[in-house]
């Protein structure tokens, strides 16, 4: 398929605070050139405290996240407890490792707590998987945002901390990367608390940043 007919391009970025993490995207998808969408969805709730972040093309992303939904569900029904962060993301390295003939083009990060507390990981799309144990990101604005988590990030970071740098970073990659724009979504998961960081408090952030 020709570059122009997919949905591809983004920046996410995922920060490991003490008491839970930090999962950020912006919101522009492209093809080749043209922005396709301003209002795409690239953070998406797979259980009751666990996220994951998509990067690549929108309809390989989209399928992987329906099937991880599930796979959640019906473990938590059947075990009366959620899977953890670690067998989340063994499951879905299986299955993109299970498809590398034919793979999904993803790059994705899942975060999450569980009784083991926080933690991120990152896949290929391949199915290989890395631990991520303070900030990471993916996407084309990857490099970019690197190196403000790389600078700014550290240990024991508050979780109030962790959006201000999440947003910090996705900030400065969507300056100098065209297929990073619009607007900015941001997850915080704690123990037993899943919350969608308020725009307000985003656009908050953005104001004070160059």
């Amino acid at each position: 398929m020709d570059d122009i007919d997919v949905k591809k391009g983004t920046t996410t970025v995922g920060v490991v605070c003490k008491d839970g993490v930090v999962l950020g995207s912006e919101k522009r998808a492209t093809m080749g050139n043209f922005i396709a969408s301003k209002t795409a969805d690239k953070i998406y709730q797979i259980d009751d405290f666990a996220a994951m972040t998509t990067a690549g093309l929108v309809g390989d992303a989209q399928a992987l996240v329906r099937f991880i939904k599930v796979e959640t569900s019906l473990y938590k029904m059947r075990r009366s407890e959620p899977m953890t962060i670690k067998s989340i993301v063994t499951l879905m390295s299986n299955i993109l490792n299970g498809n590398r003939f034919f793979p999904y083009y993803v790059q994705l990060l899942v975060g999450g707590i569980d009784y083991d507390g926080p933690h991120i990981y990152s896949l290929d799309a391949m199915g290989g998987l890395s631990l991520e144990k303070e900030a990471v990101a993916t996407g084309s604005g990857s490099p970019i945002a690197y190196g403000i988590l790389e600078d700014r990030y550290r240990k024991e970071m508050e979780i109030d901390e962790g959006i201000e740098l999440a947003v910090r970073a996705l900030h400065t990659a969507m300056k100098r990367d065209s297929a990073s724009g619009e607007g900015i979504d941001v997850v915080a998961i704690q123990k037993n608390n899943y919350s969608i960081v308020e725009p307000s408090k985003i656009e908050t952030i953005r104001n004070t940043l160059p």
